[in-house]
């Protein structure tokens, strides 16, 4: 059996990171891996989709040269395996960044394989034991496959397959109508398929306000990708060489007939073959790991990271979960996730960028609320590169005068969102903000604006 200080379990954004805080101490780590370092993000979701997203931009810009005064010779052709090579280098030049990091550590020792729990501190990868006083789990979790009427008769896709996939699909349809399955509609779409998107709900990623999720179902038809909303009665069979996906049982027609399946209906934890139960480690009734607000789980010297515990669900949230972990264990602090402002963005063009809450949970939280808001239309910036899609939202508390979240859906919102989130970040009223002297031509110097348009609502 061999002995540690801490073995961590997965190799996504918090693993090695944590790894290094052991390494610098002096102490000795195992990390573990069964598959790819560097996670979700690095193989399968951040690195390979964004990269395919910057690839889709391109073609629609090169389409719409014309609005700018640029004149093609000839129509945009996809050469799709040359997309995928550029995303795979992408994703293959992270991951083996992080291999060599681990590897340069000398405390450290990166184990290949599935590791499963055979007591509280003692750890199986094959025919070796490993032992520690601390492990720390950062499995992540992969697609959810739910029970759908056929799913186990008709070949389908994960986001996992996707990023892949070195063609384009003649018809793509996408079950998941979330940040997933809009990011990859849009993009197979700009590649040349034919898309249709199939949501159970009633609307778009339906956590957002109302007009965000009208906005980008529009802004998508406007592309012509296809959307059915309520869709009721999803169900699969096969029709000769392609799928019937079936999308409603009262109105419309009541299937969709696709050459491909792409499946964005959610995740879930990777937690299910660890063997938790001989450590004693709860979990909740969908597998993620219960932590408390230090991310330590019930059983003592045990703590789990990123998108296992279900107290986030992006690479950002997994990284700060070793933050917190780093800063409590070497640095003295007590730091809280409790304490966390989570902002997220959906990649689509323009994205959407977020931060705390949406006008919709404020006020079921009684807030008193002001919202203030501006079209893109309206954003000199916006208007200087042609692309006036979307607005910005920001919403306050009418009493304490506290930002609680804002939105911009347009051109740069992802990045200049940061600018409300580190106000909130530092306690500022949106009086700090209305004041500010931003640069000129920006997205971010119309906060002012938004801000001095704010009324009760």
């Amino acid at each position: 059996m061999k002995a540690f200080d801490a073995i961590i379990i997965g190799a996504g954004q918090a693993g090695p990171s944590l790894a290094g805080r052991f390494n610098d101490a002096g102490k000795t780590v195992a990390i573990i891996e069964r598959k790819h370092v560097g996670g979700t993000c690095v193989n399968t979701g951040c690195k390979p989709t964004k990269t395919l997203v910057a690839s889709a931009y391109a073609a629609h810009l090169a389409r719409r040269g014309a609005d700018y005064g640029v004149v093609l010779g000839s129509p945009v052709k996809i050469d799709m395996p040359a997309v995928m090579r550029r995303s795979h280098q992408v994703a293959l030049d992270s991951r083996h960044g992080n291999e060599s990091w681990l590897g340069g550590m000398p405390n450290c020792t990166l184990i290949r394989g599935h590791a499963r729990f055979e007591s509280r501190n003692t750890v199986r990868v094959g025919d070796e034991l490993l032992t520690a006083p601390r492990i720390f789990l950062n499995v992540g979790g992969r697609a959810a496959i739910p029970d759908f009427l056929g799913i186990g008769d008709v070949p389908y896709m994960t986001n996992s397959d996707i990023v892949l996939l070195d063609r384009v699909p003649e018809h793509l349809v996408i079950v998941g109508g979330s940040y997933i399955g809009l990011e990859f509609a849009q993009m197979y779409r700009r590649f040349g398929a034919e898309v249709t998107v199939v949501e159970k709900g009633p609307r778009l990623i339906g956590r957002e306000d109302e007009e965000v999720s009208d906005a980008i179902r529009g802004i998508l038809e406007a592309e012509g990708i296809n959307i059915r909303t309520g869709a009721e009665c999803i169900r699969f069979r096969k029709d000769g060489d392609r799928v019937a996906v079936g999308v409603n049982c009262t109105e419309g027609a009541p299937e969709v007939i696709g050459s491909d399946i792409l499946l964005a209906v959610g995740r879930r934890p990777n937690t299910d073959d660890l063997g938790l139960d001989k450590a004693g480690v709860e979990t909740d009734a969908r597998g993620y790991i219960k932590v408390d607000d230090h991310l330590a789980t019930n059983v003592e010297g045990i703590w789990a990271m990123g998108d296992c515990n279900g107290r986030g669900a992006f690479t950002h949230t997994a990284y700060n979960d070793f933050e917190i972990i780093a800063a409590n264990l070497f640095d003295g602090e007590s730091r809280k996730v409790s304490d966390r402002l989570v902002g997220y963005g959906l990649y689509i063009d323009p994205p959407l960028g977020r931060v705390g809450m949406s006008e919709t949970e404020a006020r079921k939280a009684g807030k008193k609320v002001l919202v203030g808001r501006r079209p893109m239309t309206q954003v000199g910036r916006a208007v200087e590169k042609g692309e006036t899609q979307g607005f910005m939202k920001i919403v306050a508390d009418a009493e304490t005068r506290q930002i609680l979240g804002a939105a911009i859906l347009g051109t740069g919102g992802d990045e200049s969102i940061h600018g409300v989130l580190d106000m909130m970040n530092a306690g500022a009223t949106f009086d700090a903000l209305r004041w500010a002297v931003p640069i000129h031509p920006t997205v971010s110097e119309l906060w002012p604006t938004v801000i001095l348009s704010m009324q009760p609502t």
